[in-house]
């Protein structure tokens, strides 16, 4: 009886608020209450009742609590703020139609986001079948291919002070790795955005990786970094066969694959070191379930796993040849938060700031 008569005085206020909005929306509309509850039944009045069922007016709102919120920041960490006025964003470069989303759209909200902050933007992306190259977002694009030589070109005419390398893929890694070795960054005095060049020469170099992992105690399969075929084969021997070859700063895992013999070995190891100057060379894994994590991380440690995801195919198909299915389906609730704290453990020791993608596997 208590939750009933809590029930029908719950009922009843709700009834009133929607009977005021209904009142405060039909004076606003210079309409009757009869006309607007007629309009409302037959779908014919786009605006919410709802939305008028507060008594603040619409146009008294109080703006988003979050903007501007960077600018009043002065805890111990403002002083590792980046001030910078111009930022040149690098694009994915030639891709086929269709292909590779995620980095348009990453690199369109990367743009936005400037936008919104008042930064001037600079696009650098050969590939007009894209979002991001919408001349209604970046201030300026360049339809040049993203390479060393162009981006100097660009630097040198556009004069930025900041630069997104981590929104194209691993084309955009590749080069912004590239640059920081020719000493480009330091030479123009323009600032890395987001995560540093230490971890992406970390995160692609199939070595340093696994050394990193190592530090902080998350299981990975044995492996051995290489760079020529006969070392290749002596890896092989001493890790056993069945093995996987994994190229590093490669584009959607070309060059990799699975080798049973030393046969098979030499000939893909020639291969992926025809496309890549570094293979590992990996005790398979092949058969295992593989789960994906997706985590965002702020600049002073924190961060969220935004979902997780769960292959339909086991490890041997590529990601990008598979079914995924999101939040995972099979995975225990000890097993889920194992693999989340792994992730989250893997982003922090890294020092990632932005978002990271994770491919875990389970036996």
């Amino acid at each position: 009886m208590p939750f009933l008569k809590y029930f029908a005085s719950s009922l009843a206020r709700q009834l009133v608020k929607q009977a005021k909005a209904k009142s405060m929306l039909a004076t606003k509309l210079n309409l009757t209450t009869s006309t607007l509850t007629s309009l409302h039944k037959h779908n014919l009045l786009s605006t919410s009742i709802r939305s008028y069922a507060t008594s603040t007016p619409i146009d008294e709102a109080k703006s988003y609590a979050g903007a501007g919120i960077l600018s009043g920041f002065n805890d111990e960490h403002a002083h590792k703020l980046v001030d910078v006025s111009k930022v040149l964003v690098i694009g994915s470069g030639g891709l086929s139609i269709g292909q590779a989303g995620e980095f348009d759209y990453s690199g369109s909200q990367a743009i936005k986001a400037l936008k919104e902050a008042n930064k001037q933007s600079i696009l650098i992306n050969p590939n007009i079948a894209t979002n991001q190259t919408s001349h209604a977002l970046a201030d300026e694009i360049y339809f040049l291919p993203v390479t060393a030589e162009y981006i100097i070109y660009i630097i040198e005419k556009e004069k930025p002070d900041g630069i997104l390398l981590t929104f194209g893929g691993q084309t955009a890694l590749n080069v912004g790795v590239q640059l920081e070795k020719m000493g480009v960054f330091e030479k123009y005095g323009i600032k890395v955005l987001g995560t540093p060049i230490k971890t992406l020469e970390t995160s692609e170099d199939r070595e340093l990786f696994a050394q990193a992992l190592n530090e902080i105690n998350i299981p990975i399969a044995e492996s051995i970094a290489v760079d020529n075929v006969d070392d290749a084969l002596a890896a092989a021997d001493k890790v056993g066969y069945p093995i996987i070859v994994r190229s590093a700063y490669a584009l959607g895992g070309l060059g990799s694959g699975f080798a049973a013999n030393e046969t098979e070995l030499r000939n893909l190891a020639s291969q992926s070191l025809s496309l890549a100057p570094q293979i590992l060379v990996e005790k398979s894994l092949k058969g295992w379930k593989e789960v994906e994590y997706e985590v965002v991380r702020d600049r002073v440690g924190n961060c969220i796993t935004v979902c997780n995801m769960e292959n339909f195919d086991p490890l041997g198909i590529h990601t990008g040849d598979s079914i995924v299915v999101a939040p995972s389906q099979t995975l225990s609730d000890e097993e889920y938060h194992m693999l989340r704290s792994a992730a989250i453990k893997i982003i922090r020791h890294l020092g990632v700031v932005g978002e990271y993608w994770f491919g875990l596997y389970l036996t």
